[in-house]
């Protein structure tokens, strides 16, 4: 598994660039898949969502352009993240192409840490539970990098389902998650789990917190939420 387990699509129909693109991804501990034009990187998102995606502006059959407008209008890739990677000079084009909806775009040839620097600010703002290695609520501390979850320095024993819930949970304090938004932001978007079934891994997830399991908040009606108030 990936440092960040973080699953980023290069589109790019140069090998070359491609090849250099993934070896620096890897490097940095992402794991990643290359679509060489507009119909790879269409199968490859519909087979599996991944958390960030490098866009070439100049793609064989369609512009990145054109693919990442085609994203932005279909609901399941509407907040998809999207750095576009551009030719230099061409920075009326660069700012069309923001304004179109990417999130973010890097000129070619570019420095490799760069390059990860956006990435990593990219997820920050867009998916906090990935952006970060370390997130902390309360005395709750969650290493991602190590898949370890300490309370008041004591580590405990969570499954991966139990870890993944509560990572995201923390990621996004006091925001109230039903249970369709956490079975799709949790479990990814190609699960057939029932609903019912999330409320089996936040009883396991209390369970396991002990002390803690106060912060896992039941919103009657709605969903659940991680808050410290101890009103809720």
């Amino acid at each position: 598994m990936s440092k960040h387990h973080t699953n980023i699509l290069i589109v790019e129909d140069e090998t070359g660039i491609a090849e250099l693109l993934r070896f620096t991804l890897d490097d940095a501990g992402f794991s990643c898949e290359i679509a060489a034009d507009a119909a790879e990187a269409r199968a490859a998102i519909t087979a599996m969502l991944p958390q960030l995606v490098l866009l070439d502006w100049m793609l064989p059959d369609t512009s990145g352009l054109s693919l990442l407008q085609e994203w932005r209008g279909q609901v399941r890739t509407a907040t998809l993240p999207v750095i576009m990677l551009t030719a230099k000079g061409m920075d009326e084009d660069k700012v069309r192409g923001l304004n179109d909806g990417a999130d973010d775009y890097i000129t070619k040839p570019f420095s490799p840490k760069e390059l990860v620097a956006r990435i990593q600010a990219l997820l920050r703002r867009k998916v906090p539970e990935l952006g970060h290695s370390t997130l902390k609520y309360g005395v709750i501390s969650i290493d991602t990098d190590r898949y370890q979850v300490s309370i008041d320095s004591s580590t405990i024993e969570l499954d991966q389902a139990e870890f993944k819930l509560l990572r995201f949970l923390i990621a996004h304090p006091e925001r109230i998650f039903s249970r369709a938004q956490l079975l799709d932001k949790v479990w990814g978007d190609h699960t057939f789990i029932e609903e019912r079934t999330v409320d089996v891994h936040i009883m396991r997830l209390r369970k396991s917190l002990g002390p803690a399991a106060d912060y896992v908040k039941t919103i009657r009606g709605v969903g659940y939420k991680m808050s410290s108030d101890t009103s809720a």
